[in-house]
């Protein structure tokens, strides 16, 4: 397998190099795997902080800026990043209003970023955390950890970000975040699987004629397979099984994801955004707003993935409000 890497040993402190030197705006120290703002900690504003193994970019450093994160820890690739640097980037971007952990539901992170919270409170930073579960594929009754963190961590990411960027406190920070992920569902479908540098082929196999069905975003296989289905049945397979599980009032409309996994290209998002109105109509539900492109990756699989949140008017004003990321920005 063909990739534009040195060594897979220093794929993500080249990438990060690569990241500092396009965004002046940023702080970031490849060694370590953290990104800060440039500007410092914003005085009486509560900190976002969230982070994870790389292989899923523009997630989590893409999103660090105005609107959004604080901070973005990144480890090795599919691998959570160390306890030292999540405690390490806490304390850079505390301003004394406290940092809310956003953290995908899968056990290293959680693990990682538990012994990170409680190092940052013996040094005094107060850290509140939401943990993402978002996906449908996993459900809580077989056990184990639960649903897996995905599409939906964008969308708590952006909305607390948005909340916490007015001034909010710690706990209505917190809350709302514990809002989005509540209200929100996502379900993915592979047609290839990744490649991780380090392995340098496929991480399972699938036929030329074959789909992968409610795949993770780390590599491992789906739940299910099935012979590749045209676009209409997919979304419409993917988006009834979410909405057999979504949660929040049925009369409320939904914020929308698309989300292209790495190797994807926009012609097919857009398909596959086009069957998502005719699915989510055929029920009466309304898009009030999407996103379509790549955001939650796995490496350079192709495929995508739909994450839907209920939206109430509180929680479509913060999704409106100005975000300046490298990889999400509009408004002021």
């Amino acid at each position: 397998m063909k990739k534009l890497v040195n060594s897979p040993e220093t794929v993500v402190a080249d990438a990060l190099r690569g990241l500092a030197a396009a965004h002046p705006e940023l702080a970031v120290s490849p060694a370590e795997g953290i990104v800060t703002r440039a500007s410092g900690p914003v005085p009486g504003k509560v900190a976002l902080l969230s982070g994870g193994g790389s292989g899923h970019e523009p997630l989590h450093a893409g999103f660090v800026g105005p609107g959004m994160l604080d901070a973005a820890v990144c480890g090795p690739v599919f691998t959570s990043p160390v306890p030292d640097a999540v405690a390490r980037a806490t304390a850079a971007v505390d301003s004394g209003a406290g940092v809310l952990h956003i953290v995908k539901n899968y056990t290293g992170d959680v693990l990682n970023f538990t012994m990170a919270a409680e190092d940052s409170a013996d040094d005094g930073v107060r850290v509140a955390r939401v943990v993402v579960d978002d996906d449908v594929a996993v459900t809580p009754a077989e056990g184990g950890p639960g649903r897996r963190g995905t599409g939906a961590t964008l969308f708590v990411e952006k909305i607390a970000g948005a909340l916490a960027e007015q001034g909010a406190p710690l706990d209505a920070v917190a809350s709302v975040a514990r809002k989005v992920n509540e209200r929100s569902r996502s379900y993915g479908v592979a047609l290839t699987s990744c490649t991780t540098p380090a392995k340098g082929s496929p991480t399972f196999e699938l036929g030329d004629g074959d789909m992968e069905l409610g795949i993770g975003i780390h590599g491992e296989p789906g739940r299910a397979r099935s012979p590749l289905l045209p676009a209409a049945d997919t979304a419409r397979l993917m988006l009834d099984t979410i909405l057999a599980d979504l949660p929040g009032p049925s009369d409320d409309p939904v914020i929308l994801l698309v989300n292209g996994l790495g190797g994807t290209p926009p012609i097919e998002l857009y398909i596959m955004r086009a069957e998502a109105e005719r699915v989510l109509s055929s029920h009466g539900i309304r898009i009030a707003r999407s996103l379509v492109g790549t955001y939650v990756t796995s490496l350079d699989m192709a495929g995508c993935t739909f994450t839907l949140c209920r939206a109430d008017p509180e929680l479509l004003r913060l999704w409106d409000a100005p975000v300046s990321t490298p990889a999400l920005r509009w408004g002021g």
